[in-house]
This record gives C-alpha cells, sequence and structure tokens, in this order.
C-alpha cells in the first residue's frame, strides 16, 4: 500500500507537469499563424504589352500547371497565342478576388484580346499572385498553415486509413491498432501498419525525441491522453495535418500536408491526385526513405500499397486504383519549395515596413504582405545580368552587381538584384554598395538650367572648354573630357548627350552646386556636401537611391518614394495598411523641365554615348539613358527608361578595382538585355506645355528646314529664340558662286590662263551678311 502511495505521488505531478506543457505549447500551436509575403498579382487588359515567355513566367511562380483544359483553379491550357486561364480566388488591398477562366490572345507583343469562359468581353482581370516568402520564427521550418476545412477530405480519410482507423474513437492510445498492426506486419513480412496513433505520432513530433526506450513510450502514451483529454479531434487532426514532417530541403525541413505538396509537387494541395495523395501518406513513414527523387523504386512501391489500402477502405473503387497506379510519382525534378529566393528584394520590404511593423512583428503573426515585385521582371532580370557578366569576366577582376527595376508610373519596385547570384543572402549591392555615380548626375544638372525657360533651352549654347574652378587653400580644378578633347560651342542637348564634362561643369556653376544638392536632397533624400566635383558625379550612391532620383525623370515629374510594399491584410484579409494610394500630378514646371531632359537623353540613346542601343535593336523603344563610369573605370553605370520600365544597373567588383568597363560597354550590357525580354511600352513624351521648331544652335535662332544645320528641337512652350535666321541670303549667295566660277571658267578657256585674283576670292570665300 506504501509502494503504492509512492507511486501515485510521483506520478501526479508528472502528470500535471505534462499537462501544463500540452496547455502551454500545443495551444500556442494553435494560434501561431505565419506571415506570408506576395508578389503583385499579374493585371491582364487589352492592348497590355505581354509576351508569351513573361506570361509562362508568371503563371510558373505562381504554381500554374498546364493541362490542356484548365478546368480546375491554377491550371491553363495553350494553343498557339491563344490562352485559358482558370484563375484562383484570392485577396488583394481592395477586397476579394473570385476565380475566373479566362481566354486571352497575344499578337505582335501585346494581349490582343480578354474574355470570359462565356466569350464576354473583359476590361481587365488579375491572376493571383505568387508567394515568395513565408516568415515563420527562428525555425528553419517551411509550413504553410492549413485549416481542416481546406485539406481535401480524400486525404484525410486516407491518413487515417494507413496511419490510424479507429482515430475516431479511442482516447490517445489504441492498445489493439498496436496488436492488429503486428499481426498485419508479420502475415505480409513488411510494415504495412503502424501502431502508434495519430495523437502519438503528433507527440513525437513535437515534444519527444525518436527513440525506442521504454521510458519514452511511456511518456508519449501520457502526452497523448492529455492531448485528447484537453482537446477535441478535429483540433488534433488539424495539428497533425500542419505538422507532420514530410521532406527535408537542405537545412529546411518541410512540415504539414500544404507545404509537402509544393515541395514534391509545385503545385496546391487541393491540386492534388489520388497517386499524388498515396505518395504524401506513404511517407509519413519515413520521408527520407521514401524519398520519391532519391529511391523512385521505394517511393513507387510504398505508394501503390496505399493505394491498395484506399480501395481495400473503399475510398477508391477498381478502375480509380487501376488509373492511379499507372500514374507516374509526378514530383518535380527539382525542390519546389517557394523559398524566401528574393533576399535583395525582401531586404527591401523589410526595410520598408520597419517602421510599423519590426521584423519580430512580422513573424507568425498571421499576415500577407502585399509587394509590388513582378517575377517575370525578377526571372528577366536575373538571367540578363547573369548571361552579360559571364560575357564580360573575360581578362577582368571578379564583377558584382547591383540592379533596381521599376515602374514608371506607380514608383513600384518590380524586381531587384543585390548581386549576381540573385539567391545569395549577405551583402545587398542594390540597396548598400554606396559607389560613385559618375556622369549619371549630369541629368539634374540639366534639369536645374532648363526650369529657368528664359535662360536656358536644349538649343542654348554653351562653351565645351577647359576651365579652372578655384577651391579653398587657394586650389584650382581643371575638370577634362574623357575623350581628352575640348568641342567649343555646342547646344546644351549634344553636351548631355555625348556627356561632355566642360560644358556640365559650366552650366552647373551657372545654376549653383547648393541648388544642386537641395535638389538631390528633395529628390531622393540625400545629404551630400556642395562641392562643384558633385557636378561630375562624386558622390557615392547606390543603385537604389539613384532609382530614385531617376524615378523623378521617368514619371515626368512626380515626386514621390519608390515602394516594395503594395499592402498588408490580417489574418481575416482586412486591409490594415494601404500604399498605393494615387500619386499627386507632377508640378508643370518640375514636369516641362522633366521632359526636356528626357528628350535629350532620348538623343543619348540614338545618337549619343548610349547609341549602341539601335544596333541592339531596341531604337523602337525610344528609350531615354544616361551612362556613367566612375575614375579608372572602377564603377559601370547606365540608368535608362522606357514608357512603363525604368532600370538602374551598376557593375563593378568588390575590391573596387577597376574594371576596363565604361558605362556602354558593362552596365548597358546588362540593360540592354533585360529589355530586349521585358514586355515594356515605347517611350513617348507628352507635347503639352512644349512647342517644336527648327533653329540654327550656332546661332540661337529660329531657321527653316531646308536650312543648312538646321535642327528641329523642343522649348517650353513661349521661349523660342527671339531671333530668326532663314537662309535665303545663303541660297542667294551659293547661286553668285556658281555664276562667278562659270564665268571664270569661260574666261580660262578664252585667255587660257587663270584669274589670280577670282581665285584669291574664291579661297576667302563669301564674306556673308553677319
Amino acid at each position: 500500500m506504501l509502494g503504492f502511495g509512492l507511486l501515485v505521488g510521483a506520478l501526479v505531478p508528472w502528470f500535471w507537469s505534462v499537462d501544463a506543457r500540452v496547455r502551454e505549447e500545443f495551444g500556442a500551436l494553435q494560434w501561431q499563424v505565419p506571415t506570408r509575403v506576395m508578389a503583385r498579382p499579374l493585371l491582364l487588359a487589352r492592348g497590355l504589352v505581354m509576351n508569351a515567355d513573361a506570361l509562362e513566367q508568371e503563371l510558373a511562380a505562381a504554381r500554374y500547371r498546364e493541362d490542356g483544359e484548365a478546368r480546375l483553379p491554377g491550371r491553363y491550357a495553350r494553343d498557339g497565342e491563344r490562352w485559358t486561364i482558370h484563375t484562383r480566388d484570392f485577396v488583394d488591398v481592395d477586397g476579394p478576388v473570385p476565380a475566373a477562366r479566362l481566354v486571352l490572345t497575344l499578337s505582335k507583343g501585346r494581349i490582343a484580346s480578354l474574355r470570359d469562359a462565356d466569350g464576354k468581353d473583359l476590361a481587365q482581370a488579375r491572376v493571383d499572385p505568387a508567394r515568395i516568402a513565408t516568415l515563420y520564427g527562428t525555425r528553419q521550418e517551411e509550413r504553410r498553415l492549413v485549416k481542416l476545412e481546406e485539406v481535401p477530405p480524400l486525404l484525410v480519410t486516407t491518413l487515417q486509413a494507413v496511419e490510424d482507423r479507429s482515430f475516431k474513437h479511442h482516447h490517445g492510445v489504441d492498445p489493439w491498432a498496436i496488436l492488429r498492426a503486428m499481426w498485419v506486419n508479420l502475415s505480409s513480412g513488411e510494415v504495412r501498419q503502424g501502431g502508434s496513433t495519430l495523437t502519438q505520432q503528433l507527440v513525437r513530433n513535437l515534444f519527444l525525441d525518436r527513440g525506442q526506450r521504454l521510458s519514452r513510450k511511456i511518456s508519449e502514451a501520457v502526452h497523448a491522453l492529455v492531448i485528447e483529454a484537453r482537446f477535441d479531434k478535429a483540433t488534433i487532426l488539424e495539428a497533425y495535418l500542419n505538422q507532420v514532417y514530410l521532406g527535408q530541403d537542405g537545412g529546411q525541413a518541410v512540415h504539414g500536408v500544404a507545404a509537402a505538396a509544393e515541395f514534391w509537387f509545385g503545385r496546391e494541395l487541393d491540386d492534388l491526385g489520388a497517386h499524388e495523395i498515396a505518395l504524401l501518406v506513404g511517407m509519413v513513414q519515413g520521408p527520407s526513405w521514401y524519398d520519391p527523387r532519391r529511391y523512385p523504386e521505394r517511393a513507387l512501391a510504398r505508394r501503390n500499397l496505399v493505394l491498395e489500402q484506399m480501395a481495400e477502405t473503399g475510398l477508391i473503387d477498381a478502375a480509380a486504383l487501376r488509373a492511379a497506379r499507372a500514374q507516374p510519382l509526378g514530383v518535380t525534378r527539382t525542390a519546389s519549395l517557394a523559398r524566401n529566393r528574393y533576399p535583395a528584394f525582401l531586404e527591401l520590404v523589410r526595410h520598408q515596413l520597419a517602421a510599423e511593423y519590426p521584423e519580430d512583428a512580422l513573424r507568425g503573426a498571421g499576415l500577407t504582405v502585399l509587394t509590388t515585385l513582378a517575377p517575370s521582371a525578377q526571372h528577366f532580370a536575373e538571367a540578363a545580368a547573369k548571361q552579360a557578366l559571364a560575357d564580360l569576366a573575360r581578362d577582368r577582376p571578379p564583377l558584382e552587381t547591383g540592379l533596381v527595376v521599376t515602374s514608371t508610373d506607380g514608383g513600384e519596385v518590380l524586381a531587384i538584384l543585390g548581386g549576381r547570384d540573385a539567391d545569395r543572402h549577405g551583402f545587398n549591392r542594390a540597396m548598400a554598395a554606396q559607389r560613385p555615380v559618375g556622369s549619371l548626375m549630369k541629368p539634374f544638372v540639366y534639369l536645374l538650367a532648363l526650369a529657368q525657360p528664359d535662360r536656358w533651352s536644349l538649343a542654348s549654347p554653351i562653351e565645351d572648354a577647359p576651365l579652372a574652378v578655384p577651391l579653398p587653400r587657394g586650389r584650382n580644378w581643371s575638370p577634362s573630357n574623357s575623350d581628352q578633347q575640348s568641342h567649343g560651342w555646342v547646344a546644351l542637348q549634344d553636351a548631355l548627350a555625348r556627356s561632355y564634362n566642360q560644358a556640365t561643369v559650366r552650366l552647373g556653376l551657372d545654376v549653383g552646386v547648393e541648388r544642386l544638392t537641395r535638389l538631390l536632397e528633395a529628390l531622393a533624400g540625400l545629404d551630400l556636401r556642395p562641392h562643384p566635383s558633385l557636378l561630375l558625379g562624386a558622390a557615392d550612391l547606390s543603385p537604389l537611391q539613384t532609382a530614385q532620383l531617376y524615378q523623378f525623370l521617368a514619371s515626368g515629374g512626380q515626386l514621390a518614394p519608390l515602394r516594395s510594399v503594395r499592402g498588408v491584410l490580417d489574418g481575416e484579409g482586412r486591409a490594415i495598411a494601404r500604399y498605393d494610394q494615387p500619386r499627386e500630378p507632377a508640378a508643370p514646371g518640375d514636369a516641362l523641365a522633366a521632359r526636356l531632359v528626357t528628350l535629350a537623353l532620348q538623343a543619348t540613346a540614338r545618337e549619343g554615348t548610349a547609341a549602341r542601343l539601335q544596333s541592339d535593336g531596341l531604337g523602337w523603344l525610344n528609350p531615354a539613358g544616361k551612362t556613367g563610369t566612375s575614375n579608372d573605370a572602377r564603377d559601370s553605370w547606365f540608368a535608362g527608361y522606357t514608357g512603363s520600365h525604368l532600370a538602374v544597373v551598376w557593375v563593378g567588383n568588390d575590391a573596387n578595382e577597376p574594371t576596363g568597363l565604361m558605362g556602354a560597354t558593362g552596365a548597358m550590357r546588362v540593360w540592354s538585355a533585360l529589355f530586349r525580354q521585358l514586355p515594356t511600352e515605347p517611350l513617348s513624351v507628352a507635347e503639352d506645355g512644349l512647342e517644336w521648331a527648327w533653329v540654327d544652335t550656332e546661332r540661337f535662332a529660329t531657321t527653316e528646314p531646308e536650312c543648312e544645320g538646321a535642327r528641329r528641337l523642343p522649348f517650353v512652350r513661349g521661349y523660342l529664340p527671339a531671333e530668326h535666321r532663314g537662309c535665303g541670303w545663303d541660297r542667294l549667295r551659293d547661286w553668285f558662286r556658281r555664276d562667278r566660277r562659270d564665268d571664270a571658267r569661260g574666261a580660262r578657256d578664252r585667255e587660257d590662263g587663270r584669274d589670280r585674283d577670282g581665285e584669291r576670292r574664291r579661297r576667302r570665300g563669301w564674306p556673308g551678311w553677319d
């Protein structure tokens, strides 16, 4: 009796501690929901630029599957240029978006038509976004929590049929199941059933190790009994479905049936067929032993065994069994887990949310973060950088890159590369690499000048000649051009398009270096010291900061920060924060100056330092762009934009060694490779408030189109040159020259001599009428 009392006295505290642990840890598990990070939904609209490659990339990122019919959500079919896409329902910043079956056609790089399944024309539609990250916490576990009602019933019933047929009736431990499993396994000569209940398996996954000690078995049973006493069957089953271990991706464990469906099949849970469900359930006994990628024979045998048990228990009929056994395993060649594979972009997301949502507040908070990432743009950026840097790598130090792609109209960040290896975590060059931007600063010097239309225009003459700029302590600064030549008096547009340093410094000194620093602070929050060398880009900026500057030009003069987050939803799908509000229109003066700079940068891409874009086949886009190179060719830059996209590219090396690459031979190669693939609109500059005129830039006067040297250039309306210089006198002069030559030729024929005075007059030329 005393011994029994001692046993009870020892067991009661133990049961009490187990009960406390179960209530705390198991209860917390039920309420911990990960935060999901989503790309932007794909907008479809008639007339929108789109090509087949981009559409396929978008669908693949969102785990769509081509099945030839698109009868189910998450499937699509393609017949030439005709696409049928069955979208899934999702929640966006403006509320729920229902699933829809869409039919669209592509033609000449655009969406030619867009209809619903009934043939009704649609103005636009949205495809559900790809999940790009999940924030769980400190554990390296991939898990997508699902509610029990979201799991296919066939998977739930199959799991119980194979692992725990008495689940609905036992209280955590089932002695009869243990005896039955022993008999079945001995009779068949192989492991066909397990004796542990689902609750016991859940205990092993949550609280205990997998040792075979008697003490652990007793502890497992006690934990299972306590869980069954505290929680209902549905709660336990839902926890099991979210916790069960079903694979390993490097150092990241795959838990739960939803994550496993994505990991092994690259699809949503509700897209799985009977043969795929059988494989998942079969792997519960040993994901490593039955790994279908490493051991397909074992996995196939195990799957077929589960299919037979499904037929034995009436879950599928004989015809379905035969059809399922005839199916291949169906797993993807490589892991299809939607891992946090855009580290540079996710760093920007965290940075922009940090003020309202600290990192700890995001993890496991059950939120949905809706971002601006465009999977197709990210894919094309990664491919362009990889190919271009491989081509440039010969006889050079190791090259790295930082790249930012944005939309010109809204300032959304569509893609970011923090380095040539886009999946590598660590130093994010797009955000953190501060390097001299060189000539990328010049357009903002010209922007300040062109904001004064009474003083400066693209036709205004500026002298490109040596100059000495006084510096403190009696020093002078004498900038030179990259070609080591001076070019005399040139039009403002030519000075920018050909990136003349001496002309730019003269212009910058006129508009004021301090004004330039104030402009840079207003556009991108930069705090720079006013120094004459700033006019030529002696400032260390990141690609993201540079993109913020150029966004002002690409948007036509809008002043707004770049953003990577569209909104944040709570666990119920309600928007608790929105960042996609309409932008304020550009001020008229800002818009006009920005347009004029854009027109000059289009000339840069036609005939200036970025003219190679024409031979690259990008002339049809009418792009605007600027090359930049730092001293000793250590940094190669290019910033360029079209009608819908801006991209800023830096190429260099982490050791800050010379690369021998100029802006046009390094970074512009990456930009060009990107825009040869990216669906984008040609750049057309709005002409509101501008007027075009034929001018003689040497004389800064309007003229006629037929006059020699006449150029058609834009001006702010009402600010044409005051003087007009036609070429009528020039034509008259040419006529007199021809008449005198004819007379002289006749005299030579008659006198067999030469009129030496007339020859001297011709050599001096007509005095003109200036």
